[in-house]
């Protein structure tokens, strides 16, 4: 993303607010309580913490400046006296102003974006994500390209890792902390239902997201499969979002009762467990501002009795919509099986990537953990976009 090349010719103010014209022909106007609100400077800004320090109930909600004017010759910034008992100085330079210009709007992408790339069966296959273990955990640009491979494929392997689960661990914390909940943090398992849920049985798991009865659902989840001597468990993965574009090409009425029916869930194996998210979300959640998909929440095997319908009719729309999903989901255009073995770990985006396991026999034991999705975005883009690049629009 990069910022139009402008310089500022005149600067204007009034009660309300002030106008900055720039060397096109533009003017933005902003709010003198809002430029105030948002000083730059030391005293209002911490330069390292980038918190506010100024107390905006401080702020006279007349607000106005005593002057205002171009700060330098070439039109680089506006300095800004405001009429108040210290004449505080506000500067704002001029990429500062054109970013967080709103009336109008000049900038809508404020920072750099890192391009998912969906997939279906055959395209995966063609260009599969994979990087050495070796490698991330000897540097810190191997890191970068793991996480870069974890967002744009949705998943990615890690090859050659020791069958460990203390190895293992080590690897996950070179992305980023473990995600704690009511089954551990890191965790190492059997099919011996020692969690009353059904991935610890040797059951087939239909493609799901994980924590649908969560608030905070894991951004990520990592497995290593440390030994099995049986058949069988092989892997699931679904790109949702390739899914998700297809039914809506397929179905707009079906893509639309995912994208708004509220789905109750819970997890309740455990005698001293019973979580239900603080509110029910749908299948698709989209951006509140942008509209974009930004996550796929599916376990049928989670979902809870739905008795809660604004119109009842939409509760055979509802099946019919799951009934077509499902079928996407279980395609072989859009699912791949992936046999897991010792040495090579499987992570993928939980928000995006449906995953299931077919049955097994035999001894088969995992390891792997969650990771907080929110931890998972900042390590992605500060590695590959850099610090300045993702700081400079707060």
């Amino acid at each position: 993303m990069s910022l139009p090349n402008l310089t500022i010719s005149k600067a204007t103010f009034d009660d309300e607010q002030v106008s900055v014209h720039f060397s096109n022909g533009q003017v933005s106007k902003y709010h003198n309580i809002w430029l105030r609100d948002l000083c730059q400077c030391e005293t209002d800004f911490h330069p390292q913490t980038k918190q506010r320090l100024l107390d905006t109930f401080e702020i006279p909600e007349d607000i106005k400046p005593a002057s205002v004017e171009v700060a330098s010759a070439d039109g680089s910034a506006i300095k800004i006296t405001w009429a108040t008992a210290d004449n505080h100085i506000s500067e704002f330079p001029v990429d500062w102003l054109v970013l967080h210009s709103y009336n109008p709007v000049l900038v809508t992408e404020k920072t750099k974006h890192i391009e998912r790339s969906l997939w279906n069966a055959a395209e995966i296959k063609q260009n599969w994500p994979a990087v050495e273990y070796s490698d991330v955990m000897a540097k810190e640009s191997s890191v970068a390209e793991w996480a870069r491979k974890i967002f744009v494929h949705g998943f990615c392997m890690v090859d050659n890792v020791p069958a460990t689960p203390e190895d293992t661990e080590k690897l996950i914390e070179r992305l980023s902390y473990i995600k704690p909940t009511h089954y551990g943090g890191f965790w190492d398992f059997t099919a011996d239902l020692a969690k009353n849920d059904t991935a610890y049985t040797n059951l087939t798991l239909a493609s799901h997201t994980d924590g649908t009865y969560w608030s905070d659902t894991p951004g990520l989840q990592l497995f290593h499969m440390l030994h099995h001597d049986g058949n069988g468990g092989e892997n699931m993965l679904v790109d949702g979002f390739k899914a998700a574009e297809a039914l809506k090409a397929q179905s707009p009425e079906a893509y639309d009762i995912l994208s708004r029916t509220l789905i109750p869930a819970h997890s309740a194996g455990e005698e001293d467990v019973c979580i239900t998210p603080t509110m029910p979300l749908p299948v698709f959640t989209h951006h509140n501002q942008t509209g974009e998909l930004v996550q796929v929440r599916w376990n049928n095997s989670d979902r809870s009795v739905m008795d809660q319908w604004k119109d009842p009719a939409d509760v055979v729309k509802f099946y019919k919509a799951i009934r077509l999903w499902n079928a996407l989901l279980t395609s072989p255009e859009y699912e791949i099986q992936v046999k897991l073995k010792p040495d090579e770990c499987l992570i993928f985006d939980n928000w995006r990537v449906l995953h299931g396991r077919l049955g097994f026999d035999g001894n088969r034991r995992m390891c792997g953990a969650y990771v907080n999705r929110d931890d998972f975005i900042s390590r992605v883009r500060l590695l590959n976009l850099g610090r300045d690049e993702v700081i400079k629009s707060l």
